[in-house]
């Protein structure tokens, strides 16, 4: 299997399986994986996605290129086709555009070595970046004549300063995670054997909090980067008032007074 998936409680864990080939990701593998994100959406159950790479060298170098050659199909023709066709007819980077997929559920990159491609994209479009000390982060994509085309240029320029964006864009070139993290592209860098564990930490954190705060925290986030300040802040206090009367922020407020864990049902 390409595409691995396990999961822990509220929480699934998302491998990317090709180790031999940097984890890198061929048209099938890369349908999976969509459908796996899908079924991660919809599964009422779960509350975190954790994605990570097989192995120690790689997190996922992004599209195999021995494999995504042009087809015989126009880009118009793909362009303008549905989902299943466009992919089928070359343009196979549909499958891996996380934020068309509105998730709406934390997603944690647990980046255990090289990123790079469509596979720094992958972790551009996840909510939390960890990285092992191996880790490195590129969008190589001009030296192989192209673009990134999962959004990866705006979303790292919203990630990091825009020298260092532009920067990497430009010349390709990659950089550390201990220069990932000092420019704030992780939150977190650990010894490999730590990477995991320290993602999984952070997913029952976040599945210990109340799930309608975790999922209105996730919409506020996505909805809000581009707004005006005025416009931002008027959805956060109506957001608040959706929150307002819930069972759970009662709940949070009469344990904190009981001094106990709170017990969360969702409602």
């Amino acid at each position: 299997m390409t595409i691995q998936t396990e999961r822990a409680g509220a929480t699934l864990i998302i491998r990317l399986n090709r180790p031999e080939a940097l984890n890198a990701l061929d048209v099938e593998a890369m349908r999976t994986l969509n459908q796996v994100l899908r079924d991660l959406r919809d599964d009422t159950t779960l509350a975190v996605g954790v994605i990570t790479g097989t192995g120690d060298r790689a997190f996922c170098t992004g599209a195999d290129l021995k494999k995504t050659l042009p087809p015989k199909a126009s880009f118009a023709q793909a362009y303008f086709a549905p989902y299943e066709q466009s992919v089928e007819d070359g343009l196979y980077v549909r499958a891996i555009t996380l934020s068309e997929l509105n998730i709406g559920k934390p997603l944690i990159a647990a980046v255990n070595g090289h990123a790079l491609g469509g596979g720094a994209e992958i972790a551009l479009d996840c909510d939390l970046r960890i990285a092992s000390e191996s880790a490195t982060f590129g969008l190589p994509e001009a030296r192989w004549a192209s673009v990134p085309a999962v959004g990866g240029v705006s979303k790292l320029l919203r990630a990091v300063p825009r020298a260092v964006a532009m920067k990497m864009i430009l010349t390709g070139d990659r950089i550390s995670a201990e220069e990932a993290h000092r420019v704030g592209l992780v939150s977190d860098v650990v010894p490999a054997d730590e990477l995991l564990p320290t993602a999984m930490k952070l997913a029952d954190r976040i599945t210990s909090n109340g799930p309608l705060a975790i999922k209105s925290l996730k919409a506020l986030a996505d909805r809000t980067q581009d707004m005006p300040l005025t416009q931002s802040v008027a959805l956060e206090q109506l957001m608040w008032g959706v929150l307002r009367d819930t069972d759970d922020r009662v709940e949070g407020r009469t344990a904190f007074a009981e001094r106990r864990p709170p017990e969360y049902h969702g409602r």
